[in-house]
């Protein structure tokens, strides 16, 4: 786990503030077969970050995704995680139609840790109402997971996501087919956990999302990538990412 000490200025606490990054990505290239699609890229991850990686269509936002999450060989360069890392994710879609028989509560259970006897223990019956009510879910916790709307199908794939506590959480485009309003009640439950410590990769094609939540972002092109505040991220052309 690398770490740095940013000192204060002059207006601020005379307590220094560690910054202690959870993911340090370096010169990584990645893609498919012979065929690189992220180039060079170097970011970092710190505790506590709201980190958007915004971008067009076809620049490598899933294949970046797929790479952090070892689903994708590196062709070269470093990822490096914290010791013992815990990484949730939510991706954009997953294939539930109306018959699938679970229920949201159970749903979220699938994620509990495997063990050699079939039932529930008290404390992770805890664990599961907990996260049901903080994703706001308690109500409908019975419903069949098919039979749910796709905002409250995305709020369950979140809840089972931090069923286990992850210390990053990367949602891949989870908003992308939500109404407005669904986006920004996912986002808000998003936000609280991150108030409270958790980092968050959040991929998303939407400017207005990005800088009402982001802290950080990371945008990709065909041409590279930029990094820096959220405040310094470059408006949309009409050609752009919205």
């Amino acid at each position: 786990m690398d770490a740095k000490t940013i000192p204060p200025s002059r207006t601020n606490s005379r307590r220094e503030i560690l910054i202690i990054a959870i993911l340090t990505v370096d010169s990584l290239t990645t893609g498919y077969g012979d065929q690189p699609i992220v180039k060079d890229l170097t970011f970092d991850v710190n505790e506590g970050d709201f980190l958007v990686v915004i971008g067009d269509n076809g620049v490598g936002k899933t294949t970046l995704i797929r790479s952090l999450l070892g689903l994708l060989p590196i062709m070269s360069g470093t990822i490096n995680y914290a010791d013992d890392l815990r990484i949730g994710y939510v991706p954009q879609f997953r294939n539930i139609d109306d018959e699938y028989p679970l229920s949201i509560r159970d749903f979220v259970a699938l994620n509990l840790p495997q063990r050699p006897f079939p039932w529930i223990t008290k404390k992770e019956h805890r664990a599961i109402e907990r996260m049901l009510r903080l994703t706001n879910l308690t109500t409908i916790a019975d419903r069949p997971l098919g039979l749910a709307s796709g905002g409250e199908k995305q709020r369950a794939y979140l809840a089972q996501a931090l069923l286990r506590n992850p210390q990053l959480l990367i949602l891949d485009e989870s908003t992308a087919s939500l109404d407005n309003d669904m986006k920004y009640e996912l986002l808000n439950v998003v936000a609280r956990f991150q108030q409270s410590g958790l980092s968050v990769i959040f991929v998303t094609h939407d400017w207005e999302l990005a800088t009402e939540y982001g802290n950080r972002f990371l945008r990709l092109t065909p041409n590279g990538a930029s990094s820096g505040p959220i405040n310094e991220l470059p408006k949309p052309t009409v050609e752009g990412a919205k």
